[in-house]
């Protein structure tokens, strides 16, 4: 088994540090405890069972939906088609 330290495997997994913490204090990460200079360093113990789950489990950003911008966009084009019916009508008035 393999050891890397929090800020490693957040960065191999392009996650937030807090994020990782949060999957080591829920049991979700096997870790342990190892003391170097005096301070308390995490390392997280590497397997190929737990990866697969945890790749499995984080949403890459490419795959993520922008349901808020395709919303925005409907909107805007509904808004621009009001819009140029709005400005026909005050042509033909004119």
């Amino acid at each position: 088994m393999q050891k890397v330290t929090i800020k490693a495997y957040a960065i191999k997994h392009k996650l937030s540090i807090f994020n990782v913490m949060k999957m080591v204090k829920s049991n979700t990460l096997k870790s342990k405890i190892v003391e170097e200079n005096g301070k308390e360093v995490h390392y997280i113990l590497l397997d190929d069972n737990t990866e697969e789950t945890i790749k499995k489990a984080i949403v890459p950003l490419d795959e993520k939906p922008n349901s808020k911008l395709e919303f925005d966009i409907k909107a805007l084009q509904t808004e621009v088609y009001l819009l140029r019916k709005e400005i026909e009508v005050l042509k033909n008035r004119l």
